[in-house]
Parts: C-alpha cells; structure tokens; sequence
C-alpha cells in the first residue's frame, strides 16, 4: 500500500491486528525460504537493493523532501530535522553501507562450539536466524535500509515501523527493497513496513507472540519505555545515550579539549554524543575554563553546576556577557538528560571516585569515557562502570558498530541479556545445539 492510500483508507483496530499478523505470517514463510538460500544470494540481492537505491535516488529524496517539508513546519528539532534529511549523497552513503554488510561474513551456520562426550553423542552449537524480527524507530529513513539489509544478511525477514515523520521516505525506501528482492527471486515479504497503520501497528506488533520473535526499539526514552511496558514479544532495549566524560587532573589537557569537542558537536542528535562532563577539581582553572570556552564557542549552552557556573561568569565579568549568555544552572533532572542537541551538563567533582558514583547514579548505561594518564585511575574507573561501552582517551563516538569494526549495527543495546553495546549481525542470529547420536538412548 503507498502512503496515498495510507491517507485514504482509516483502519479499525480489529483490521489492524488481523493486517499485522498476517504480515508477520509472510514474514514467517519468508524467513523460512531465506534459510534455504546461501551466503552469496543473500550478497547478491544485498549489492542489488544497494544498486536500486542509487537508481531510485531521485524518487526517494522527492518522498523524503515531503516528509522534511512537514516535519519542518511542525516545529521539528534541528538536530533531528537532520536525521531526517535525505540528500542524494546520503543515499549514496545509504547504499554504500548496504554494500559493506554483503562483504560481512554471514554469521548462519558459524560452529560456536562442538565436541564429542564419553558417550558417543556428537555436539555441535550453531548460530541460526532469530525468524522474525520487528524494528519501532523514528524519523530516520537511514534505519529502514540498515535494519531490513542487517536483518536479511542474518537470515531474519523483518517487520518495519519507522514513524510518522518519515512516512513517505520509508514507504518509497520499503517498495525499492522490496523490488529488488523480488528481481532476485528472494521473495518480497523479507522486508515489510507497518508504517501505514500507525502507532496501533506497533503496538499490535509488540504483542504478536508466536508470530513475532524479537522487537527492537531505536529511539528516544519515551519510545523505548513504551516498548518494554508494553511489549509481549521479547525485547532487546537499545537505550538513551546519557554519555559523560569524565576529565581527570592527570590528563593531557590538549587531548582531553580535542576528546570533549568531537564527543560533544561532531553530530549532535546521535546516541553516542557526550551529554555530560565531569572535571575533577583539582586540574588547573585556567583548562577547565579553555574547555568550557571551547565548547560555547562552537555553540553549546552548558547547565553548569554552581562552582561551574561561578567560574564562567567571572570568565564573562572579564570578556563581556557572550560567555554568561551560553551557561544557565543545572537542574537536578539536567544530569540524567539525553539533550541530542546544542547543550552539556557539567559538574565539578573531587576526583574519579566522585565522578565514578556521579555516572553510577545517572548513567543510562550507554557509555562513558575517561581523560587521564594515571593507569591507576584508569584501573579504578574502568572497573567501576556498568556501562555497554567505556572510552579510555577517546571519544565516545566509538561507541558505533562501523567503527568498531563490525561493519553495520541494529543499534546499540544497552541491556544484559543476549545482545550488549553495537549489534552487528551475530546479535540478530539465536544458537541450536545439534545433538547426533547413533540410536543413543539416555539411561
């Protein structure tokens, strides 16, 4: 159905759920047809959809630019506006990184372990599809193609809900895939969106137990809470980015500004943007002011604490009111804030066990960095954190599945269970263990 018709045609909440599961039944039969075929058709439709997609360019920037031309109106964040754009580059960025999973070894079938017991019985545990996977996200069209080609490397067709906001992006995006799939005798159904019946599809999908193996939320807190309150299906929680730095007194200073400046503007509305940052007292005033400064000069409004705050407007009695006009004072609700934009909460602690039991208190679990050349408050910050991710002397834009050496990532979970930090193909696949025997019986 294309988004015209979406507009058109009302659902009641009985065809919704009827139209959900039976997508999530394609989706089954599907699934079980991609397990028959090998690692080089996969690849081959995979460099297919990434061909369609430079060829479609031109449609798919004209339904995106509808979707941005709304959002815009609307009032949409920049910062997120940003996420929504698509520009011809951006699908071309779009399809070079569909090229880079079909280079990625599939990960169907891979021996995790195997061995032979005293009684005879041969075991071997492999990796195998998890079926069915739902994808709920917002606003950012780049996800559609990430996780519908992650999810069919892996052997998975998938169910996509991508939001209002990129409605007709998603919708022209899902009919190049599919397509493409089809043009390559893989059926169609491995990849399906569920944008046209709204937020009850979701929720639909969210409790599509037996038909529906796995949902995975990438989004904001409120779109991730709702998932897990409501879901019935199992959950993988890809959290909020509340990222800190915390800049110890041992740091090289240079290193810590540059770090400090790339974690916090080099992209903005990203999970893996630094949120918070934490410098220990007893570093020198005058780098603790040059980071500060650096960081208003390229645009951030910092929610200071008071000492924070008491130093910078000193800085601005001195220069004029340009720098009081880029600091305000933290709120208690500042520290566990995901900002995604042009603004950092920063507070002065008295070394790293303060700064330790700062981030136990407020972290969302995502991931947190280090500046110091003491391996010994290295040692002890590293070991305190119960993070996906912790960044020693770098950047937590690391915290990213391409830059990791993965290839291409789901998102970023921020649980315990089956998948942690960037998922890249092997996290969207489930194990078998494959008992043989010979007329063994157990006594």
């Amino acid at each position: 159905m294309t988004a015209t018709s979406h507009n058109n045609h009302a659902h009641n909440s009985s065809s919704v759920k009827d139209e959900v599961l039976r997508a999530a039944q394609r989706g089954r039969r599907a699934a079980v047809e991609l397990a028959k075929i090998t690692a080089q058709q996969k690849n081959n439709a995979l460099h297919a959809i990434a061909q369609a997609l430079i060829t479609h360019a031109d449609d798919i920037c004209a339904a995106n630019a509808k979707d941005y031309q709304r959002e815009e109106s609307n009032g949409m964040k920049e910062s997120l506006l940003d996420r929504l754009k698509l520009t011809s580059e951006r699908v071309g960025d779009i399809a070079e990184a569909v090229r880079t999973i079909a280079t990625l070894t599939d990960p169907v079938g891979e021996v995790i372990n195997g061995y032979r017991l005293p009684n005879g019985l041969h075991i071997t545990l492999k990796r195998v599809p998890l079926g069915v996977v739902g994808m709920i996200y917002e606003a950012r069209p780049n996800v559609t193609v990430d996780a519908a080609c992650l999810a069919l490397k892996a052997g998975n067709a998938s169910l996509l809900r991508g939001g209002s906001a990129a409605l007709e992006s998603n919708m022209a995006l899902v009919k190049v895939i599919r397509q493409a799939l089809e043009e390559n005798g893989l059926p169609s159904d491995c990849v399906q969106t569920l944008d046209e019946y709204g937020r009850e599809g979701a929720t639909e999908m969210m409790k599509a137990r037996g038909y529906v193996d796995v949902v995975i939320p990438r989004g904001g807190a409120g779109l991730i809470n709702s998932v897990v309150d409501n879901a019935r299906v199992p959950v993988i929680e890809t959290g909020i980015g509340n990222c800190h730095i915390y800049v110890d007194a041992s740091a090289d200073m240079e290193k810590a500004l540059s770090i400090v400046l790339n974690a916090k503007t080099q992209r903005l509305g990203v999970c893996n943007a630094a949120e918070t940052l934490l410098l220990d007292k007893h570093m020198d005033d005058k780098a603790a002011v040059q980071i500060l400064s650096a960081l208003m000069d390229a645009g951030v409004r910092i929610h200071g604490d008071p000492i924070v705050v008491a130093l910078m407007q000193a800085l601005g009695n001195k220069c004029g009111v340009a720098a009081v006009e880029k600091i305000v004072v933290a709120q208690e609700d500042d520290w566990a804030k995901e900002y995604l934009s042009a603004d950092i909460a920063v507070r002065i602690v008295d070394g790293v066990d303060e700064a330790i039991e700062h981030i136990r208190k407020y972290s969302s679990g995502h991931t947190e960095a280090i500046v110091a050349d003491s391996s010994q408050v290295i040692s002890r910050f590293v070991s305190a954190m119960d993070s996906a991710a912790v960044a020693v002397n770098a950047s937590t834009r690391f915290t990213d599945g391409g830059e990791l050496g993965l290839g291409a990532e789901i998102g970023i979970s921020t649980q315990k269970l089956h998948a942690r930090g960037p998922m890249g193909l092997s996290a969207l696949t489930t194990m078998t263990w494959i008992i043989e025997g010979d007329g063994h019986i157990r006594q």
